[in-house]
């Protein structure tokens, strides 16, 4: 959601926080902020829009210093302001940046204003301020200062504070919020996300929950939730610092749909061969526990939700056990029944995402087999704390909607399938499965060859309000994501269903201002379909079909259909499928003149509840 950098350094810090925000732009944030500390005395800039408005502001009124700290905001406690932006400051040059929600900051608001501070906004983060100030005062060390503090704190956070008393050092805290300190040479880092500190440096540390660490140029200290001093592991990131950049296209969007076969492909590197799944692929003690298997339960949000609904059907399709899909959101909020040796799925892009994180804390306590996280972060905290991890390899994805994210969870949870479906009795085949999928980045690239055509065709979606996405079977979460792919980017109202269900409430939408899209493997259900897109027909609905090579669809009166360049096989299918309703959605989105990377009220990675 929000991103944080942060800089301890001889030379002037205020080009790496600069560029540090530019590279966190794709998580999404409405306000931008900077407070440095030069000479001693704290500085600080707010603006409301994006960072090129900050910089203009500081290009207005430069500022140099070697201490630092900067933010994005997106807006959860206060609407989209400077005076609710980040950094918010107390009495005697405390400045503070924090990613999360405090769920007590009422409580704490309240005695802080009977003890004479005034609040200038309506956030939460001003409480926190206020309350390293108040402790500040019976100890001037700032590091102890937020250690109390943090320990009167309710809720998730990732906070960087700095304040004149101590000009020399960053002190950082984690709680449900990613921090990662970056190291240099006679200087050091911390941010949120790995990729604002790529331009600086490759080595990085990765804060535990309620972590509290001092940062400065030469010294590093941290101490745990228990107030044990503590070293965390260095690790070396092996991205590449463009691997943020837009290069020859004209969005992250476009440049991740494009990059699908590749992501693909490093998906399924190192982890199949010679006609099979290597029974490395998911750990070491993976194959035993996935031979007890007797049950799957997945929960997930938004895109990696619909990832997991298509995998139900893998699952209980290939394998024979029966799965079940979850809203994390819902899930950390029942008390499920849970078979004996069932395995808990947890999919995340960021590994961050805080219902799906809550969820899997509560499976940890619940009675089942083992858990397993399918993520695209490796240093993320729900990779850290499942049991079992597979990660998807489609490096950063700047673009908020989602799209190599989304394809790579599908190849890992085909994977997980095969695994599940070795030595079952009645699944198919390993090899024919493992064949399956390493054809898949060849048809991807095929599939990207219509481009051009479902450009032509988004002209005719940009001037309407609302639309219908139509899928069966697995088809049907590639329609939900297909609607949620054109209303997060172009602002019209989109809405899957399974097509059966039109006769059930849907139909009495049809008319010829709706357009209607509709997915069409060649499959057992296809026949099914056909009669389902009859029903719109018949009513004055436009169709617009996308549909195997060997369907038997053609485009006549009231229907235009566009055909895959190979036909494909069920498991390929939903990944295969996705792609035209990526590019339906992006090309409508750019005719309609949206943000399309970073679209309006959305964020990258939803660190809160």
């Amino acid at each position: 959601m929000c991103g944080i950098v942060g800089v301890v350094a001889e030379r002037n810090s205020v080009p790496i926080l600069m560029e540090g925000l530019r590279r966190l732009e794709y998580r999404g944030y409405d306000s931008a902020g900077i407070a440095i500390l030069n000479c001693g005395r704290l500085t600080r800039l707010r603006t409301v829009g994006k960072v090129r408005m900050l910089q203009e502001a500081l290009d207005a009124s430069p500022t140099v210093g070697h201490v630092g700290i900067a933010h994005t905001r997106w807006a959860t406690h206060g609407v989209p302001t400077t005076h609710n932006a980040h950094p918010h400051v107390s009495r005697d040059g405390v400045a503070i940046v924090h990613n999360g929600i405090i769920e007590n900051h009422e409580i704490l608001r309240s005695q802080l204003t009977g003890l004479g501070y005034v609040f200038t906004s309506e956030t939460d983060t001003e409480v926190v301020a206020h309350r390293i100030h108040l402790h500040l005062g019976s100890s001037a060390d700032l590091f102890e200062a937020v250690r109390k503090t943090v320990a009167e704190l309710r809720g998730a956070y990732a906070l960087a504070v700095v304040c004149e008393a101590d000009p020399e050092c960053i002190v950082v805290a984690r709680e449900g919020c990613p921090v990662v300190v970056g190291l240099g040479i006679g200087e050091n880092f911390v941010a949120s996300d790995v990729a604002a500190l790529l331009p600086v440096t490759r080595s990085f540390m990765f804060l535990e929950e309620g972590d509290v660490a001092e940062i400065r140029r030469t010294s590093i200290k941290i101490l745990d939730s228990g107030g044990t001093l503590v070293s965390r592991q260095v690790s070396e990131s092996n991205l590449a610092a463009d691997a943020v950049e837009r290069g020859q296209y004209r969005h992250f969007m476009l440049k991740e749909i494009h990059e699908q076969p590749r992501s693909i492909a490093q998906t399924l590197e190192e982890r199949v061969a010679g006609g099979r799944l290597l029974d490395a692929a998911f750990g070491p003690m993976a194959q035993q526990i996935f031979k007890n298997v007797k049950a799957v339960h997945i929960a997930a949000c938004g895109t990696s939700f619909h990832a997991g609904l298509v995998a139900s059907y893998f699952i209980e399709q290939i394998c024979r056990i029966p799965a079940r899909v979850e809203i994390a959101s819902e899930y950390r909020y029942r008390d499920p029944v849970t078979t004996p040796d069932t395995l808990f799925v947890t999919i995340s892009q960021s590994g961050e995402t805080a219902d799906t994180l809550a969820a899997l804390r509560n499976a940890k306590r619940a009675k089942y087999l083992s858990t397993l996280t399918i993520c695209n972060v490796a240093e993320s905290s729900m990779v850290r704390e499942s049991e079992l991890v597979l990660l998807t390899r489609a490096g950063p994805e700047i673009g908020v909607a989602s799209t190599k994210a989304f394809t790579t969870q599908l190849t890992a949870l085909a994977l997980l399938t095969v695994a599940l479906a070795k030595n079952r009795p009645g699944a198919m085949d390993e090899q024919a499965l493992v064949s399956q999928l390493l054809q898949l980045p060849g048809l991807v690239e095929k599939t990207l060859k219509l481009d051009a055509t479902i450009q032509a065709l988004a002209q005719v979606f940009a001037d309407k309000n609302h639309a219908l996405f139509l899928g069966r079977g697995p088809l049907h979460a590639i329609a939900l994501e297909g609607a949620l792919k054109l209303k997060e980017i172009s602002y019209i109202h989109a809405e899957g269903y399974a097509a059966a269900e039109l006769k059930h409430g849907p139909l009495a939408l049809i008319d010829e201002d709706m357009p209607v899209v509709a997915v069409a493997p060649n499959n057992e259900l296809l026949e099914k379909l056909k009669s389902n897109l009859q029903e719109v027909r018949a009513r004055g609905g436009k169709l617009f079909v996308f549909a195997d090579p060997q369907a038997g669809m053609r485009s006549e009166d009231g229907i235009t259909v566009i055909e895959l360049p190979a036909p494909v096989s069920e498991l390929q299918a939903p990944i295969v499928f996705a792609i035209p309703m990526q590019l339906l959605a992006y090309h409508v989105a750019v005719l309609k003149g949206t943000d399309v990377d970073q679209p309006r009220n959305l964020a990258k990675s939803l660190t809160v509840e």
